[in-house]
Parts: C-alpha cells; structure tokens; sequence
C-alpha cells in the first residue's frame, strides 16, 4: 500500500511541479463603425434587423431607456411571438404595449443577443417618420439603453459615424417590474403611485401562467357593471377600449382612461372563441 501510495503521490507532485502552458492575453475586442443618417431634427437613423428581418429604419436614441418598435415591426420580425409573462405597460394614451425579447439585433457588423423592448406605435416616431419619411424612409422604432450600453460608443457627428466597441457589461432589464413598481404603495404616504380609476367597474384580473395575450379575470362583483355586461370569472380579458391589456398594470390603467357613464368595449376570450362585452362602468365614490 506504501508503494502505490508513493506512487500516486509521485504523479501529483510531478502534475504540480510540471509548467502549465501559457494562456493567450485576451484579445481586446475590436470596434466597430457604423454609418448612420442624420435627420433634420437631429436624430440618429440606423438600419437595423432584428431576428434576422428588415433592416428597419429606427432611430438611435442615447436618451432612449428602451428599445422600441412599431406593431408592423413587433409582428413582422416575430416579437410579438416572444411576449414575455405579464408583459406589457400603462401606457394606455398610446395603446397597446408589449414586452417582448429580442433574440438577436444587428447594427451594421455589430450583433447583440437577447435584448429586451417593446412594441408599441408611440406617436412621437410616427410624427418623426411623417416629417421625413419622403426623403429617409418610414421610421419605426427606437434603439435605447439596453442595446447601447453594451458598448463603448462615440459618435463623430462630422463623419455620421458611430463606433462601438463591445465591452463586458450588460444592463439589467428594469422594464419588466416597472408598472409592479408604480402601482406599488409609496413608502412615505402609502398610497399608489398611480392615478386610480375614475370609474367603478366590478371586476379584478389577475396575470396569466402562460405568454398568451391578456389577464384572466379574477372575480366579477354581483350586481356591478362587469357583471350586467356578462362578464365572467374566468374569461381572458384581451383589450378594453381597444387597449391591450396583457398585464394587471395594463388592465388597470386602461379602465382608468374610461369616464365614468360612457360604454366602451371589452374583448375577452372564453371557450377558445373571442366575445365583445359592452360595459358602461358607474361613478365611483
């Protein structure tokens, strides 16, 4: 045992003692230039594609905490394919709003991986994309902070140029706690960050387990406006007032923007099928 003891020993201490084969320095990545456009307001317009369709004119936005496309862009690149659970926003003046992933984006000979956005035809790229659309084309979308920070970036305004060089940092994604977090009390007052609905309606929804569109309807009142409208436990509640509501802070803030007394739509899904509810929400106190 002594022997075979010493001898294993003996190829350890050798293993240690022998020198180890010299690593490679890591290469510092290189940068990139990227042309761009500059519009009459001073905007940075990119060629982009996303999942390997396009490329889509969108603007290159410093500024911008989100990347941002349109509904065309959200369905022709296969986003909206990618919504992620409980994705979506209050943005209910703006319509309906999806958070999706994007698997890969790709700006001139820069590509990025899994980056968060969301859909959404927001009306200040539509009136930007009217303005100039005769001379740069139809613009749909915002590239932001998770795709930029990424990369150590200097823009040379003379040449149109970008340069990006990659670095090893990756911005966390805010977006997807952000409505949890206005909707949620203050620590100070106690009270919601966000406006409440002016309007009684008589129901509540809850998120969905899965990534289909819409928020499950918890519990509907006896007696309320949900409920004389045919509302029930149950159903799948798509949009309201033609806003999507893929998430709780969707629902909530699109039943917000209805006044009390007017009949808006409500599109659920029940038995696989879509059903309109037409619901008239009462004043509340």
């Amino acid at each position: 045992m002594r022997t075979a003891t010493t001898f294993f020993a003996a190829i350890a201490l050798f293993a240690a003692a022998a020198p180890c084969p010299a690593q490679a320095p890591k290469a510092d990545p290189k940068p990139v230039v990227v042309p761009f456009k500059l519009l009459p307001s001073r905007h940075m317009l990119l060629d982009v594609t996303l999942n390997g369709k396009g490329p889509y004119k969108l603007i290159f936005d410093t500024g911008a905490p989100l990347n941002l496309v349109n509904s065309r862009v959200g369905k022709d690149a296969g986003l909206l394919k990618k919504k992620k659970a409980g994705g979506g926003f209050g943005f209910g003046l703006f319509g309906g709003v999806s958070q999706v992933e994007v698997d890969k984006l790709q700006v001139g000979d820069v590509t990025a991986v899994d980056l968060p956005a969301v859909v959404m035809d927001h009306p200040t790229v539509n009136a930007i994309s009217s303005a100039f659309e005769d001379e740069f084309g139809k613009i749909e979308g915002i590239v932001g902070f998770p795709f930029f920070a990424r990369y150590a970036t200097t823009v040379d305004y003379q040449k149109q140029e970008l340069v990006l060089k990659p670095t090893d940092y990756k911005p966390a994604d805010y977006l997807g706690d952000l409505m949890t977090r206005l909707m949620s009390a203050s620590e100070k007052g106690g009270k919601p960050r966000v406006v409440g609905a002016a309007g009684l309606w008589g129901f509540s929804v809850q998120p969905a387990d899965d990534k289909e569109p819409g928020v499950l309807v918890k519990e509907v009142f006896q007696d309320g406006p949900a409920a004389a409208a045919g509302l029930k436990p149950g159903d799948r509640m798509l949009t309201l007032d033609g806003r999507w509501t893929d998430s709780v802070g969707d629902a909530y803030m699109a039943a917000s923007l209805v006044r009390p007394g007017r009949t808006v739509a409500v599109v659920v899904k029940r038995d696989g099928k879509d059903i309109t509810l037409k619901v008239t929400p009462t004043k509340g106190y």
